[in-house]
């Protein structure tokens, strides 16, 4: 949420100006590998991925200033889809100049240098206010950035902004409260879905996924606790990956935060996670992250994949559609299916869901408001300011520790729940031999905003098999169906854009894999969008 004047203005639209229109001709020599198919020669630079831009700035057919200027104004066309809450406008010219000038001067570029990236707004930015989208937080100011993100810009990637997020990412939406009201009390600036803004583009990290979908951020960060960064991927057309995690003390960790480096909810469930327009893209920033190499394609002929039936059930005919047809595509590459269910895996995971993320922000909370010296210092005074009457509601849960019981008899060493699930998946790759799992990230496409309610909303219309029907669960139990459970065991997981259904709508599919096979797990993603192809970019 802006801290000032200045910054809750800063997003006026100042009028369609094309990057064409910006740049001359530079585009003709931009060095282009599969860039997406709706891009139009007017716009060149609109179409370019992450690795793109940072291979065409190395080998000098691209100025960082160039591109930083053609995102600034995209970013202002694209104002209405409300994705960001600060545009570091000045700043990034300044840090973009300093490449072209490094360049210039025949210094040696970092991995990333000159690639703008948008911060979800819950991680913290030593430069940049982390709001987390809350009125307790709007003046909190971190001494230091978030380590995977300080790992990004040791390499030279520049901070665009902070995008716009569910607040304390306590959601599914992305339609945040905090960012003005209407007459009638409800939201007046949700985050909107590029490819239809009557839709949420999911959430939490919505803003992130909106950024890159809309042309205005090649990648970025998001936050990923039960579906933060795979939902909005889905939802946008886009790409978004979450690290293995391990044990509930931080330990086992691929990417280097903690859980005071990011405004807290689960410090069992908790990372970041890159989100881009490729699968290439994510294992570009995971690499810099984890100081680890690119990993090539996986080929797909032979691979094993898992289909459990478990997340295959009751979805919507629309994404049934994109999904059998990626399928086919890749059974057609060679990849060889094994029908084998996770037996259990949903009702298990109830059992831990919400206790475990509604009974860790109990300590998580304050601990990360101390270490940070944030204004606040206890749940009740971030509890007293916030906005959103479904994020009133989490909290409440939390401030009287209602789960407290069940979160410890799920967390029992060896014999827990969260035990129990972990050795669910570890012995379904054993014995299937496969080398991950395949299904729809989420059961229907994206829903339409209730700007009233939030994801606090009733039952959601779908059609299954051609009878109309209303989902089982909220729209936060809806959205978040598929990706929950993979949180919880802390294994790696990835949602990959399939295609669009008839109606023009995103639909991501997920793969998920053993703990700590997340390199492997990329070189998978990387081999499916080969097969797969790219999804039209939308209009904005």
């Amino acid at each position: 949420m802006p801290t000032n004047t200045s910054r809750r203005n800063f997003f006026k639209n100042t009028g369609a100006v094309s990057a064409a229109a910006m740049l001359g001709g530079v585009g003709a020599s931009l060095t282009a590998c599969g860039g997406d198919s709706s891009s139009t020669p007017e716009d060149p630079l609109l179409a370019l991925t992450a690795t793109q831009v940072v291979a065409n700035i190395k080998n000098g057919t691209l100025k960082a200033e160039t591109y930083m200027a053609a995102m600034i104004a995209r970013a202002k066309v694209a104002s209405g889809l409300n994705a960001m809450i600060f545009l570091n406008e000045v700043e990034a010219l300044k840090a973009a100049k300093a490449v072209d000038a490094d360049k210039a001067a025949g210094k040696t570029l970092g991995a990333l240098a000159g690639l703008p990236i948008v911060v979800k707004d819950n991680i913290n930015t030593k430069d940049m206010k982390t709001t987390g989208g809350t009125p307790a937080l709007r003046h909190h100011q971190p001494k230091t950035n978030a380590p995977s993100l300080q790992k990004l810009v040791d390499a030279g990637a520049i901070v665009l902004g902070k995008s716009n997020l569910h607040e304390w990412a306590f959601g599914i939406t992305s339609t945040n409260f905090t960012l003005g009201t209407d007459q009638s009390g409800a939201a007046a600036r949700p985050c909107k879905n590029p490819y239809d803004n009557t839709r949420i583009p999911g959430g939490s990290s919505g803003g992130t996924a909106v950024a890159v979908a809309a042309r205005f951020a090649p990648a970025g960060l998001g936050t990923d606790t039960g579906g933060s960064t795979r939902v909005p991927a889905s939802f946008c057309g886009i790409a978004g990956f979450r690290p293995s995690v391990g044990d509930g003390a931080g330990q086992g960790r691929r990417y280097p935060d903690t859980a005071n480096d990011a405004l807290p909810i689960s410090t069992t469930r908790d990372t970041v996670g890159p989100m881009g327009r490729t699968v290439a893209d994510l294992a570009l920033l995971d690499a810099v992250i984890t100081g680890g190499a690119v990993p090539t394609a996986k080929a797909l002929k032979g691979l094993k994949i898992g289909l459990p039936a478990a997340f295959w059930t009751d979805l919507d005919d629309s994404v049934r559609t994109v999904a059998d047809a990626a399928k086919k595509k890749l059974a057609d590459a060679g990849v060889v299916f094994v029908d084998a269910d996770l037996v259990g895996i949903m009702a298990l995971n109830d059992t831990m869901s919400f206790p475990i993320a509604l009974h860790e922000p109990v300590a998580a909370i304050p601990a990360y408001l101390s270490a940070n010296s944030a204004p606040v210092t206890t749940v009740a005074q971030v509890q007293a300011g916030l906005a959103s009457p479904d994020v009133v509601g989490a909290f409440g849960a939390i401030a009287g520790d209602v789960f407290a019981a069940a979160y410890a008899a799920a967390m029992v060493p060896n014999t827990g729940g969260r035990a129990q699930l972990q050795k669910l998946y570890k012995d379904y790759f054993a014995a299937q031999g496969v080398e991950c799992v395949l299904f729809p990230t989420t059961l229907l496409p994206a829903p339409k905003i209730d700007v009233v309610e939030g994801s606090s909303a009733g039952k959601l219309p779908y059609t299954v098999g051609g009878v109309a029907k209303q989902t089982a669960r909220d729209t936060f139990g809806t959205c978040i169906f598929h990706t929950d459970p993979c949180t919880n065991a802390g294994i790696p997981s990835l949602s990959i854009p399939a295609g669009l259904t008839a109606g023009g709508l995103p639909v991501g599919m997920q793969i998920d894999g053993p703990l700590g096979s997340d390199t492997h797990l990329l070189a998978i993603g990387m081999g499916i969008e080969a097969v797969w192809g790219s999804v039209k970019a939308p209009a904005i």
